[in-house]
């Protein structure tokens, strides 16, 4: 009996077990598939949607889809609820108005509104599907919001190189930022990684209360000389959906204290070369940082010149302030100044007055020759030029005047300067004196005049020499009371003498002209013409000479028209041929000939009077009205 008992449970056993495998392998058979994104990345403020497809290996009657958050606490909280018959959002909850779901065909879709970083979190999707099937899938939704742009600020009493460990040069800032942005230092575009004693950064990340990051960093550095030139920036990345990103700032130079190791001194000004008289400025500057003072001295001298901040200016400079110049860095840096030194050669370049040999002046006879010279000492090339009344009559330092003449007497100025300096200009002048026996400046000294009884005539006596001439006036033959000097002139070695002399009588003046070295004569004769006969003059050479121009310029003129004349019958046919042509031509030019010597007779007739009444200086007579004011000037 107990056997049989235990028979049948072992069988009712059996058949349980044989029920629950079949169940099994039924609800295996009818199952879900459900698909979700692992993770979302969106934008703050932006809205994300989360999808949830599915489908059954068998029809459900009815599908019923519930949305679940993972709170902080770890707990889920459903958010949404959907079946066949109805689609529900959960009220009183954080998600209750800022979410919506749409259904389609292959899924859900939720979608939540003004996304904000505490949506950061796990969105579940539970579908059933009751005896068709269940599943439930996950996403994790992730939020980015970028930061600020870095701003970066360096140091701004500077760094030194002294430094034993490295200091503080720069701090980098970003704000507001989510996730978490990281900061990259710079140097010269390279990136500068943390090194014992070279280099480390320093950050401090700071959580808002609106859950979004500021990262502060600071950059510690040792610097060198060689930063001085360096530029530093900072680079922040930050992640966004999808990406990595950088921002970079902009690029900052370190103000960097380092001893003076070299100092370096030129001139400044003027430029060019330096002649007596400029003021120069000569200027000295060290490498170091910040700058050290600066001492000047000459070479060989402890003697400090006085100077201002790098800058010695020597003012109107004589040849004696040339010579060698240093200066020297006052550097307290540094243990030895006289190794920071350097030098500069002045060299002031000079013109000296002009000596001219001979002195002030000197006398010449006439004839004689003589050399002059114009030297002035200079530090450089020089070029000498010679000038009389302002025009250039020798170059070169000496200057030779040969065979002497009154002509050659004068100032003579030399003018010496320097090519290579054109400011620098000198010069000196002689004075030569040419004496000789006095000389009569009319080429005749015997001039034979005619004039009425009674005229006026003017006698001109203009004679040069050295010492000055003494003219003294001889007339015989006219009385004395009817001649007097109504023109005397006189320079350094000239004098000119005009009387003017009534003719009474056949007349002789002699022009006497005396200094110690001779004497020199000019004699007029005048003839004396009564009023019955026509003046005639002995020896009237300019009238003469005046009829020959005339007739010389009224032939060349006729023959010109006569040939014009010629030339126009020709061309019009109407020349006359034969015989009794050329006999018309000959009888024509007969009468044009005859024509031609009357008006040269009567020409020189005219010509003749108007010498007689228009006579000048040298035997001139004029008008009473011209003698007045002759004799008033």
């Amino acid at each position: 009996m107990d056997n049989f008992r235990n028979m049948a449970l072992l069988n009712t056993s059996l058949l349980l077990f044989v029920l629950q495998i079949c169940a099994l392998a039924w609800q295996a058979a009818a199952r879900v598939n459900l698909r979700m994104e692992d993770t979302l990345e969106v934008y703050m403020d932006s809205s994300a949607e989360i999808h949830c497809l599915y489908n059954f290996t068998e029809k459900p009657t009815m599908v019923m889809v519930q949305w679940f958050v993972r709170e902080r606490e770890g707990h889920r909280v459903r958010i949404s609820f959907s079946d066949l018959t109805m689609q529900k959002v959960d009220e009183n909850t954080s998600y209750s108005n800022r979410i919506s779901v749409r259904a389609s065909s292959d899924g859900e879709t939720l979608t939540i509104q003004d996304v904000k970083l505490s949506d950061e979190r796990e969105f579940f999707c539970q579908v059933s599907g009751l005896a068709k099937g269940n599943g439930e899938g996950r996403t994790l939704l992730k939020v980015f919001d970028p930061p600020e742009p870095p701003v970066i600020e360096g140091v701004l009493s500077g760094v030194s190189v002294s430094g034993d460990s490295p200091a503080r040069i720069a701090s980098c800032e970003t704000r507001e930022g989510f996730p978490k942005p990281n900061i990259t230092w710079y140097r010269d575009h390279i990136p500068i990684h943390p090194a014992i004693g070279l280099a480390n950064v320093v950050t401090l990340v700071t959580r808002e209360s609106s859950g979004l990051y500021t990262v502060q960093s600071e950059l510690h550095y040792k610097v060198t000389k060689e930063d001085k030139d360096a530029h530093f920036s900072c680079e922040v990345s930050y992640f966004v959906p999808g990406a990595v990103r950088t921002s970079e700032s902009k690029g900052i130079n370190i103000t960097v204290h380092y001893p003076t190791t070299s100092v370096k001194i030129w001139k400044e000004s003027p430029e060019g070369l330096v002649k007596e008289g400029d003021t120069v400025e000569i200027r000295c500057q060290g490498d170091g940082n910040p700058p050290a003072p600066i001492i000047f001295n000459r070479e060989q001298s402890d003697v400090e010149l006085d100077s201002y901040q790098g800058l010695l200016v020597l003012k109107e400079v004589s040849r004696a302030d040339s010579g060698v110049y240093e200066c020297h860095s006052l550097d307290k840096r540094v243990v030895n100044h006289d190794e920071v030194v350097d030098t500069l050669q002045l060299t002031v370049h000079y013109l000296d007055p002009a000596v001219v040999m001979p002195k002030d002046s000197e006398v010449m006879l006439k004839g004689e020759d003589l050399t002059a010279t114009c030297n002035a000492l200079s530090s450089l090339e020089t070029t000498t030029v010679w000038f009389k009344d302002g025009i250039e009559v020798e170059r070169g330092h000496v200057m030779k005047l040969q065979d002497a003449t009154f002509d050659t007497a004068g100032q003579y100025d030399c003018e010496v300067t320097v090519a290579a300096l054109p400011g620098l200009l000198t010069s000196g002048s002689v004075h030569i004196i040419v004496q000789g026996a006095p000389q009569i400046k009319d080429a005749e000294r015997d001039i034979e005049l005619t004039e009425k009884v009674g005229g006026w005539v003017n006698l001109s006596c203009e004679v040069r020499g050295q010492p000055k001439p003494t003219i003294t006036w001889s007339i015989t033959g006219s009385q004395s009371q009817s001649w007097r000097e109504v023109v005397k002139r006189e320079t350094e070695d000239q004098v000119q003498s005009v009387v003017t002399l009534k003719v009474t009588t056949d007349t002789v003046a002699i022009c006497n002209s005396t200094n110690d070295l001779g004497v020199e004569t000019k004699t007029y004769s005048i003839t004396s013409i009564p009023f019955s006969q026509t003046p005639t003059a002995r020896k009237t050479s300019v009238d003469n000479s005046g009829v020959i121009i005339v007739v010389i310029i009224v032939s060349i003129l006729l023959l010109a028209i006569l040939g014009s004349v010629f030339y126009f019958l020709y061309k019009k046919g109407k020349l006359p041929c034969g015989r009794s042509g050329k006999q018309e031509i000959i009888n024509a030019y007969s009468a044009k000939e005859k024509t031609n010597k009357d008006i040269v007779v009567e020409m020189k007739a005219k010509k003749t009077e108007e010498s007689m009444l228009l006579k000048g200086v040298n035997g001139e007579q004029k008008p009473p009205n011209d003698q007045n004011s002759t004799l008033s000037s």
